[in-house]
C-alpha cells in the first residue's frame, strides 16, 4: 500500500537524488535535437532497448511488462519474458542515469517532456501495484510527474499506464506516479467530459478507425474525422496517439505521417526510429 509517509519519503529521495553528480553525456547524446511528436512503439525490441530512441531523439517510449515471480519483464509475449530482461534494467535505472547526468533538467539536456508508456499485459490490479513499487523506489520516484490531491507535478518522466489499465484504483488514489492512456473510441476518455489529470493520453488503432493507409487520396469525411478527434482531444488538454500506422517505409507511409502532422497528432507510432526522425527532421 502506497501511504502519505511513503509519498514523503519518495519526495525527500527525489530532492537528494537530483543533487548527485554522475558522469556527463556523450556528445553525441549532447548534440540530439529531441523530436516532440516520435513514439518509440515495443522500443524493447530494438539491438539496444531506450537507447537506440534517445540517440534518435524520441521522447516517448513503450514497453510491455509481464509480472512473473515477483519481478516486472519487458515482453510482447509471456514465452518471451526472461529474467534478465526488467523494467528496471532496460528503463528505469538507464533514466535514472540519464536525468542525473542532466542535473536533473530531463531526459535530454534541452527541456523536454519525455514519455514512459507502460502497457500492462496479464492482471491489471496486481502487476500495477507491482509496478507501483518500482516508481516509488527512492532510486526512481524523482523521475516521474506526480499527481497528488487533484494537482499534477511535472517531472523528467511521464508514466502513462496502457494495455491492462486498472482506471477504478488510479481514479481512486490520492497520489499516483503513472496516468491513464484513454481510447479514443471511449466517450468516457476523449474530450471534454474527461479529466487530463488522469487521462492525459488518448490512443487508438488507426485501422480500427479509418480505412485509409496512404495509398491514393485521403478520403475527405475521414480527414475531417481526424481533425475532429484531435481538436476534441486538445481542447480537454489531451494528447492523441494512434497506433497500427503503416510503416513499411515508402510514399504510403509518408503521405500518412503527413496527415497526421497535419492534424496535430501528437505522438507518431513506429518500429523504423531513423525513418521516422529523418522524416520530422526534414519538415
Amino acid at each position: 500500500m502506497i501511504t502519505p509517509r511513503r509519498i514523503l519519503a519518495a519526495l525527500l529521495a527525489a530532492v537528494a537524488a537530483t543533487s548527485l553528480a554522475t558522469a556527463p553525456a556523450s556528445a553525441h547524446e549532447r548534440g540530439v535535437r529531441p523530436l516532440p511528436q516520435a513514439h518509440s512503439h515495443n522500443d524493447y525490441e530494438h539491438n539496444r532497448p531506450l537507447h537506440d530512441a534517445l540517440e534518435q531523439g524520441f521522447t516517448s517510449v513503450e514497453a510491455d511488462i509481464f509480472l512473473v515471480d515477483g519481478q516486472l519483464l519487458v515482453a510482447h509475449d509471456l514465452a518471451d519474458t526472461r529474467p534478465d530482461r526488467t523494467l528496471e534494467s532496460l528503463y528505469l535505472e538507464p533514466l535514472r542515469k540519464r536525468v542525473l547526468a542532466n542535473h536533473g533538467v530531463g531526459v535530454y539536456r534541452q527541456r523536454a517532456e519525455f514519455q514512459l508508456l507502460i502497457d500492462v499485459k496479464g492482471d491489471a490490479n496486481s502487476t500495477y501495484a507491482a509496478l507501483e513499487k518500482r516508481l516509488y523506489d527512492p532510486r526512481y520516484s524523482f523521475l516521474f510527474s506526480l499527481y497528488a490531491f487533484g494537482h499534477v507535478k511535472k517531472r523528467a518522466v511521464t508514466a502513462v499506464i496502457s494495455g491492462g489499465r486498472p482506471k477504478d484504483v488510479m481514479l481512486g488514489q490520492k497520489f499516483r506516479l503513472a496516468f491513464y492512456d484513454g481510447r479514443i473510441r471511449d466517450e468516457n476518455d476523449l474530450g471534454i467530459g474527461s479529466d487530463p489529470r488522469v487521462t492525459p493520453l488518448v490512443s487508438d488503432s488507426w485501422s480500427g478507425l479509418f480505412t485509409w493507409t496512404g495509398d491514393g487520396p485521403f478520403p475527405a469525411g475521414e480527414r475531417a474525422k481526424l481533425h475532429d478527434l484531435v481538436m476534441r482531444a486538445h481542447a480537454a488538454g489531451q494528447r492523441v496517439r494512434f497506433w497500427a500506422t503503416p510503416d513499411a517505409a515508402g510514399p504510403g507511409r509518408d503521405a500518412l505521417w503527413k496527415e497526421l502532422v497535419a492534424a496535430g497528432v501528437d505522438h507518431l507510432n513506429t518500429d523504423d526510429l531513423p525513418g521516422l526522425a529523418n522524416f520530422l527532421r526534414a519538415r
